[in-house]
């Protein structure tokens, strides 16, 4: 389907490659790929004995469920491997910034692990933007996991190192125990390589773009919608054109998000982008007890050309499956729409 090379693990567009109608498929079936949309390494699947580096590039998290984390990842076969101490005093996040770049520079080029994953969210990535910048490029991609605060840095890796990247749970929710077996056993899958796509079903469609008879082939990014907005302005700042878009997000009341999706459409930010799914958006209630969340995303759908989407159990929900970010997915459209996604491991 597609034309170009391969060189050193990345496949490369060299130029638009049109997309020719595969006879099962009807209504908006044309679709242009354009090389730098396209460029993507792969990380390479964990083993029994694999190394994997823990990260607290935000907030900490209680010694409980970083200790049950660490024994559950053990029970899996792995080496879960951390500088001590980990946590330091800081007037916001689990470290002084230093402290937290320290970790991130050992970890992405620590020649003898395979990934990184992030404790826990909250606040302090994008304050280590600055100095992750100044590092050179890593020769091997690995797994990297995380999500909430750690949206910046997804966007850090897939713009600027072109690693593919999964917004997945963090270490401290796999210690709290609270996650259904069914969920354990799909990331297990997925990181072991057992599992080499991910498949999200009955997606509702919220606009008449997304009932439409029609696929769509993109990359998908986004993330948290508040931390996404902090990019803004700065050398990773987020820009989805040609891409599906997924956000969610945490105890932000409707007019805070009505508010940065305004902001984005002002900004230019939803020009070119191929559709947009909302995951879980919990919390946000009004002081009286309402809701405006879901009809602020429901006048957002309404108001935008292309589809838009609601349903993928993902973000600070109970559930937090996995969505790769970086290898260019399949998203059907129609009332109930599913997302086909490349986990990025090969």
């Amino acid at each position: 389907m597609f034309a170009g090379k391969t060189k050193g693990g990345q496949f490369t567009i060299s130029k638009k490659v049109k997309i020719l109608k595969p006879p099962h498929l009807s209504g908006d079936w044309r679709l242009w790929v354009k090389a730098k949309d396209c460029i993507m390494n792969y990380w390479q699947p964990l083993k029994m004995g694999d190394i994997i580096d823990l990260v607290a590039p935000g907030f900490r998290c209680t010694d409980e469920d970083f200790g049950a984390a660490i024994a559950l990842l053990r029970d899996w076969g792995f080496v879960p491997r951390y500088r001590k101490p980990l946590f330091v005093r800081d007037v916001l996040s689990s470290a002084p910034d230093a402290h937290r770049f320290e970790d991130l520079k050992r970890a992405f080029h620590a020649p003898d692990s395979k990934a990184v994953w992030c404790v826990r969210g909250g606040y302090g990535s994008i304050r280590l933007i600055p100095r992750l910048l100044k590092l050179d490029k890593p020769k091997t991609p690995k797994l990297f996991i995380g999500l909430s605060d750690i949206t910046t840095l997804h966007g850090f890796l897939n713009q600027k190192w072109k690693w593919p990247t999964i917004h997945g749970p963090m270490v401290d929710r796999l210690g709290r125990g609270t996650t259904p077996v069914k969920h354990i056993r799909e990331l297990q899958a997925i990181i072991t390589g057992r599992q080499n796509s991910i498949v999200f079903p009955q997606l509702r469609a919220m606009n008449a773009a997304a009932r439409r008879a029609g696929r769509i082939r993109a990359a998908v990014s986004g993330g948290n919608l508040i931390t996404l907005q902090s990019s803004i302005g700065t050398s990773v700042e987020y820009a989805p054109r040609g891409q599906i878009v997924l956000l969610e997000d945490i105890g932000e009341r409707g007019y805070r998000v009505d508010r940065v999706l305004e902001h984005f459409r002002q900004a230019g930010l939803w020009k070119g982008v191929r559709a947009v799914i909302f995951g879980e958006f919990t919390g946000g209630k009004e002081p009286d007890g309402r809701n405006h969340v879901p009809a602020v995303l429901q006048r957002f759908a309404d108001e935008m050309p292309f589809p838009v989407f609601k349903g993928l159990v993902t973000g600070h929900g109970p559930i937090q499956r996995p969505v790769p970010f970086g290898p260019v997915a399949e998203l059907k459209l129609g009332s109930r729409g599913e997302l086909v996604v490349p986990t990025g491991g090969k």
